[in-house]
């Protein structure tokens, strides 16, 4: 066969490469790793990824199908950013389509041309919306128009939609709106080109303790060469203005930052400091914004246009023409972790992607995940300290309430409530933290014991009294409430256990004067409500405060002075070995919401297991001592970070289909397991969710060589068995989640 053979990696999630003969008038020669390739795939079309050429096909001739199309002259994939993803797929030996497909913006994969963004236009005030601003009463019955304006009145360089999206619900309707009464309008091109050399704001930066320096110096004399930092830094403790002096450095260099950060939630404060303090525009990558937004947030930091990328996990992979720094935000943060379909953790990936551009990576936390405090321990990272809060605040004492033999009011206790009312006597917030949204987990028969199961899942269905609705949180199935018991229609149906949405109806009870803000998923679904929240709570209107964790991570709230974290226990004694670690970083970092300025803070924590060990560690010793403990348990059960896992998961219609799948997988596996333990298979935790009955078989070994020698081995074989397609199965490698 005369030229080459295009190998080329298919989005799809066979475990394969793919041959294809060069399209009609290409020239194979000029074929570089990274370009899209547009083949067939089957009876569909496919923008697949160009891996390498070949002289020879791994399938007969005959069988060879030609490419329509190369999409790109040159790689779409960098080639850093094409090595990070080689040893990704083989890592986390996953579908090589896939994993490529998982590091370019939608938009690309569908085959969008690669070319530089279209600038999105800035729209400013006219004179004639000046003049209506000035008057007012025009905008009376028009709350958000007004808001608009007033943005637009103090930014006269102008906004973007984009930037304007947390004015109101449709920040493009209500410009619409303006521009038809002439108050707003498009300012000329050249006002739209940022200026690389000038601050945004020219804030002056604060002036560092001593700790901040010595982590500021000890990083500044590495940045050209690869090397971990975990700054640990207790909650306040001033992070943020380290990662913000360093990426100074960085740019100064002429050179790019990158930084992760684990929700979408955290990234509008993140943005909001580093507008204030760095040069030029920056690039946002997470899930909030639309595929163009995304593709041209990608194209700015692949061009070198923006200087500081700032994203969630897949932003890992976003190109950088000069790469410098790489920042992860709350390190420890299981967000970090995709838990479908390809599975990596962008920590890691982050990791790895500094170690081979040569750059320094900065891990940062109040609360280290014990594979990173391990890492210290072993000589692979090293320990920044930041161990006092920045700015007067002082760390809060944390007491523990036991909660046995005490009369509860929906789930709280009376010493609680009092210390409730007397902060809030002194005009001072309160936040109370409880991780389970809704009314109540379940709704029973106090007649025959019936409870609210799904009908999917083996898991409850949680109470939402406001929808008057029950809604399973694991599968999204909903009903109505029930108006009677289906069991033995009885009406005497009752909530159990406690929610965020009940905790606001026992406190509008309880303190009827004050002011509430509940902060959950359910109250925060809106585009730009999570803002609005959050801008009354920091104006002080809202002096109680409810929340799930989306209220517990980096929010700097000065007036809270009390944090009650209603129930502990859920977190104590979960069937995953990470559930102690867990709980001991959310009672953390939601404590770290009190106290942050003049005004002394205290947390109280309501437990039923007052003398559990990790927990009275933590409480009297503090998180370093906590860790140690941990990874001393860890180590004596030889658990992660002592040992490395991959957990095989199958799901199937029906129960015995999952299990058949990991019995040959079993079978399979002992012959070449040297070194590997094989756990199962057994069930998930959860067997049945969304109507599919799941189960897994664990392998642990000792080293993480061993672990992927074998896996090398066995991943092929499975796919090779051709297995009943009515299973699915995946493999997750270093898994978060045992369930």
């Amino acid at each position: 066969m005369s030229g080459p053979i295009l190998r080329v990696a298919v989005p799809s999630p066979l475990y394969r490469i793919f041959d294809y003969l060069p399209p009609d008038n290409q020239d194979p020669n000029t074929l570089k790793p990274g370009v899209r390739v547009r083949v067939p795939f089957g009876r569909r079309q496919l923008i697949g990824f160009l891996l390498e050429t070949a002289e020879r096909a791994e399938v007969a001739p005959d069988a060879l199908k030609k490419a329509h199309a190369v999409l790109d002259a040159e790689p779409v994939l960098s080639a850093d950013i094409f090595a990070l993803v080689d040893w990704a797929r083989r890592y986390y030996h996953h579908s090589a389509g896939e994993v490529f497909a998982a590091a370019l913006p939608v938009l690309l994969r569908q085959g969008e041309p690669a070319t530089a963004p279209v600038k999105a236009p800035r729209w400013g005030l006219t004179a004639t919306g000046q003049a209506a601003l000035a008057g007012g009463a025009l905008l009376r019955r028009a709350p958000a128009q007004q808001a608009l304006l007033d943005r637009l009145a103090h930014h006269p360089e102008g906004l973007s939609l984009e930037a304007l999206r947390d004015v109101g619900r449709d920040s493009a309707a209500l410009v619409r709106a303006l521009r038809g009464k002439g108050w707003v309008e498009p300012l000329a091109p050249q006002a739209q080109q940022p200026d690389p050399t000038s601050k945004s704001a020219g804030v002056s930066p604060p002036a560092l303790n001593a700790d901040q320096a010595a982590a500021v110096a000890a990083v500044a004399a590495d940045l050209d060469r690869f090397q971990v930092f975990l700054l640990e830094g207790v909650t306040g403790s001033g992070k943020t203005e380290v990662y913000l002096r360093l990426i100074e450095a960085v740019l100064a260099r002429g050179r790019q930052a990158l930084v992760l950060a684990p929700e979408i939630g955290l990234t509008p404060q993140l943005l909001d400091r580093f507008r204030e303090r760095l040069p030029g525009p920056l690039a946002v990558l997470h899930s909030g914004l639309n595929d163009r937004e995304r593709l041209n947030a990608w194209l700015l930091a692949r061009d070198g246009i923006a200087q500081v990328v700032v994203g969630t996990r897949s932003a890992v992979f976003a190109p950088l023409r000069e790469p410098g720094l790489i920042v992860v935000d709350e390190e420890h943060d299981p967000s970090f972790k995709q838990q479908e379909g390809f599975r990596y953790h962008a920590r890691d990936l982050a990791v790895i992607r500094g170690q081979q551009l040569g750059i320094p990576v900065i891990l940062g936390s109040a609360t280290p995940a014990l594979e990173s405090r391990h890492n210290v321990q072993r000589g692979r990272y090293r320990l920044l300290n930041l161990p006092e809060r920045v700015g007067g605040g002082s760390e809060p004492p944390i007491e523990i309430l036991d909660l046995r033999r005490q009369p509860l009011t929906e789930g709280l206790s009376r010493p609680l409530l009092e210390r409730i009312g007397a902060h809030l006597a002194r005009d001072e917030q309160v936040l109370l933290f409880l991780n389970r949204r809704g009314y109540a987990p379940v709704l029973f028969c106090h007649e025959c014991g019936w409870l609210s199961q799904c009908r999917h899942c083996d898991a409850r269905m949680t109470l939402h009294l406001r929808q008057h609705r029950l809604i399973c949180h694991h599968c999204g199935d909903q009903r109505p409430v029930d108006a009677a018991c289906p069991l033995c229609e009885s009406a005497d149906l009752r909530p159990l256990g406690q929610g965020t949405e009940r905790l606001e109806n026992v406190l509008r009870r309880e303190f009827p004067e004050v002011e509430i803000s509940r902060i959950d998923r359910d109250s925060t679904r809106r585009r730009g409500s999570l803002e609005s929240l959050l801008a009354a709570v920091r104006a002080g209107g809202r002096r109680l405060l409810i929340g799930t964790q989306m209220l517990a991570k980096g929010h700097h709230f000065p007036d809270v002075t009390l944090v009650g974290i209603v129930d502990a226990d859920q977190g104590l004694y979960g069937i995953d070995f990470r559930a102690s670690e867990r709980m001991a970083q959310l009672i953390l970092q939601v404590a770290g919401r009190a106290g942050r300025s003049d005004k002394p803070g205290t947390v109280i924590i309501q437990t039923h297991q007052p003398d559990h060990p990790l927990l009275r560690v933590l409480v009297t010793r503090g998180y370093p001592a906590f860790a140690e403990a941990a990874l001393a348990e860890r180590l004596a059960a030889l658990l992660p970070p002592f040992a490395c896992q991959a957990l095989l998961r199958a799901e199937a219609a029906e129960a015995d289909q999952a299990t058949a799948f990991l019995k040959l997988g079993l079978a399979l596996a002992e012959p070449i397991a040297e070194g590997v333990e094989l756990l199962g298979p057994a069930p998930a935790p959860m067997e049945r969710r969304a109507g599919r009955y799941r189960a897994q078989l664990l392998l642990q070994a000792s080293h993480r060589q061993t672990l992927h020698r074998f896996l090398d081995l066995w991943t092929p074989q499975l796919w090779a068995q051709r297995a009943d397609r009515r299973v699915r199965w995946s493999l997750d490698v270093d898994p978060m989640e045992l369930y």
